[in-house]
């Protein structure tokens, strides 16, 4: 039991939910503004978020002993935040509603394992590697923005990567958080530390609102989060189905949509972050760090604003640094993966450089038109000369 609480495990699961929650909580909070939310039903939403992403993390990663993160969908909630003002508030739950049982239903038929099972490693791999890419670049950019915090970060970085690897992300973070603190960096929290009580709210279903709203929500969440999220799994080499997990992810959306669970999915790049070699250099003895992301998820939705604003309180630079840094091995080995393969490589760095790119074309991210992209070069060349397997 004591193996769970290794600071690697501890400190990759909080720097997970802490780039999750200071990246994307701001738009959650816009999101249910948008629908006209109240502060209680403001407050349900983080619950519904945190409870639902903590409890399905725990229960998937258990069962398959592999690092499996539930997360919230972040385009979906971006989406929200400019399509929900003037919907009535139980139409937009009926939206979420109806997008949670499409990807449920997505799940129990197998029709999303059987796509992601025509994609080749190493397409997987240069889909990850360019998703994480912009992290790795951001901690150098953090760097411009605060020379001594985010160069001490480096300097222990690069010293704990030579002498105490297991360790490397903790002492790093620590460091990043001692020079934030002293120099009067860290923000002072203001909300107060009470349980956050779910608010109900009835599901009404508008068709207008299920097309205009449900349908976009569940194409944003498969798209631009569920590829990437198997993507991830895929290129650390965990094999857990594909479907059963979109689908559980789905149900939890059914569940908790009425308290403000808009949309749960695979994470891609937090769940990177509890899947790097420093977290662990044996791959099945890395899944500890999701079962602590999941215990930091469910505090922030007992504990609701507080615990988020608690996650926004520290500087960006510090938080653009930690992921970007906790990432680089990530983003190495798949490169490496990605090229290995001659015949496939043009495929591979097409996936990559569209991935990469960030476009979105008809309102759907660049993950998804990288797959896309590359799939296509794949199987043109398979088709004209035959010397690619599938």
């Amino acid at each position: 039991m004591l193996r769970y609480f290794s600071p690697s495990y501890i400190s990759a699961g909080f720097v997970a939910v802490l780039v999750g929650y200071a990246g994307a909580g701001a738009i959650v909070f816009q999101a249910a503004n948008a629908a006209g939310a109240t502060p209680d039903q403001i407050s349900s939403w983080l619950w519904a978020v945190g409870i639902g992403m903590g409890v399905s993390s725990i229960g998937l990663t258990l069962f398959y002993r592999q690092p499996i993160l539930i997360a919230w969908s972040t385009p979906g909630a971006a989406l929200l935040a400019t399509s929900l003002p003037g919907i009535p508030m139980g139409d937009a739950i009926g939206a979420f509603l109806f997008s949670s049982v499409l990807l449920t239903l997505c799940g129990v038929t197998g029709l999303f394992q059987k796509i992601m099972a025509f994609v080749p490693q190493s397409l997987a791999s240069a889909l990850l590697a360019a998703v994480l890419l912009r992290f790795g670049l951001d901690a150098f950019v953090a760097l411009e923005a605060d020379v001594v915090m985010v160069g001490a970060m480096v300097f222990v970085f690069l010293v704990a990567k030579q002498f105490m690897p297991r360790y490397v992300i903790p002492l790093t973070l620590l460091t990043g958080v001692a020079i934030a603190f002293f120099g009067g960096q860290i923000s002072p929290v203001e909300a107060e530390f009470s349980l956050t009580l779910p608010v109900f709210v009835v599901p009404s279903f508008d068709i207008s609102t299920l097309i205009g709203v449900g349908i976009p929500l569940f194409i944003v969440t498969m798209a631009s989060q569920n590829v990437p999220g198997i993507a991830v799994l895929r290129g650390h080499g965990y094999d857990a189905p594909a479907s059963p997990l979109i689908g559980w992810s789905g149900f939890t959306g059914v569940l908790l949509a009425p308290f403000g669970g808009y949309a749960f999915n695979l994470a891609a790049i937090t769940a990177a972050l509890c899947m790097s070699p420093d977290v662990h250099p044996d791959p099945e003895k890395r899944y500890p760090a999701v079962l602590w992301a999941s215990v930091f998820y469910i505090l922030a939705g007992l504990f609701g604003a507080a615990i988020t604003a608690l996650f926004i309180a520290f500087p960006a630079a510090l938080v653009m640094a930690i992921a970007g840094l906790a990432l680089l091995s990530t983003i190495a080995n798949s490169l490496e993966s990605a090229l290995k393969e001659e015949v496939e490589r043009d495929a591979a760095i097409l996936t990559f450089a569209v991935t990469a790119s960030g476009m979105t074309l008809l309102s759907i991210g660049a993950p998804f038109w990288g797959i896309v992209i590359g799939m296509c070069a794949y199987l043109f060349r398979k088709h004209f000369t035959g010397r690619v397997k599938v």
